[in-house]
């Protein structure tokens, strides 16, 4: 299931950081996955193609769960070809 325009998919890191990642539908439609430190720091990409959202769920499960989110997060999306493009952050 998509999420729908102001539903989210997120997963929090382990570790008891305030850390964050979530895959949203945003205005424009397209899907978007943001990390939030919980303090200052939040990336937003947009998801520049099709791609089913256990490939995407997956990807943000494994990086939530590391200690360096964002470099574990951009691996795990080019180990499975997801093309992203940062929009924000």
């Amino acid at each position: 299931m998509d999420p729908k325009m102001g539903q989210a998919i997120s997963f929090h890191a382990p570790h008891g950081g305030a850390d964050f990642l979530a895959l949203r539908k945003g205005r424009s439609g397209q899907r978007e996955i943001v990390y939030d430190d919980g303090v200052s720091r939040r990336i937003v990409w947009q998801v520049e193609a099709a791609v089913p959202e256990g490939r995407l769920t997956d990807a943000l499960r494994l990086a939530a769960r590391s200690l360096r989110i964002v470099p574990a997060l951009l691996d795990e999306l080019k180990k499975r070809a997801i093309p992203v493009a940062r929009v924000a952050g």
